[in-house]
């Protein structure tokens, strides 16, 4: 059957799993990148973006592959799109990633402000969805077929749909670095009252990787 998972999504000591002042030049907000440092070094991260290397076979590496395997359709916040707020100016920019983006497969975007479906090379088609969590999901589902639907962030994403009770699974790689600020995902959420409990475990140099389930 069909779930609804987030997956490889990194979260510091403190909580956060973004940091503040998103800009072109930080994508991740300041020291953002410091939570992702599980994933760069995977031989996953470096064939998605054309690199060759990286480690393999590792427990890093395991969960980076199972972050972007079985989905047949994503879920992004605005801002997992575009720096930019409000209003589209133009059609000009076309995502974080190059004309190839990672994900290969049907891509909704919730925004305020519509905009006309992008077409991408290696199978991957930005639509831009203003009708809300419900609606993208619906879609979503609908162009995943039995495969699973990720809903691959950013935070306030994510924590809209926990918060309707529509996440099945999440996998969290919880990282020993220290924001400050930034991004809660957890702030006046009751994982266990939404029904979660941790259900595997595995540590690496970098992270330890804990998937959460609804049982």
């Amino acid at each position: 059957m069909s779930k609804i998972r987030v997956a490889g999504f990194g979260v510091s000591l403190d909580g956060f799993t973004a940091g503040v002042e998103q800009s072109l030049s930080d994508p991740l907000g300041k020291c953002g990148t410091e939570i992702f440092q599980w994933f760069f070094h995977t031989r996953t991260f470096c064939s998605m973006h054309g690199q060759e290397g990286g480690s393999a076979g590792d427990t890093d590496d395991e969960f980076a592959h199972r972050a972007m395997d079985n989905f047949g359709a994503f879920i992004l916040g605005r801002n997992m799109f575009s720096p930019t707020r409000g209003a589209w100016l133009d059609d000009s920019w076309k995502g974080w990633w190059g004309d190839n983006p990672p994900y290969h497969a049907p891509t909704f975007v919730l925004t305020h402000h519509a905009r006309e479906p992008l077409v991408m090379e290696g199978g991957t088609t930005f639509y831009f969805v203003t009708g809300g969590i419900g609606e993208a999901l619906e879609r979503a589902k609908q162009a995943a077929g039995q495969k699973d639907v990720k809903i691959g962030g950013g935070v306030s994403t994510v924590r809209q749909y926990l918060k309707a009770g529509l996440i099945d699974s999440l996998h969290l790689a919880s990282v020993p670095v220290l924001l400050g600020q930034g991004e809660s995902l957890f702030e006046g959420l009751d994982l266990r009252a939404l029904g979660f409990s941790v259900t595997n475990r595995k540590a690496s140099e970098y992270a330890n990787h804990l998937t959460l389930e609804k049982v």
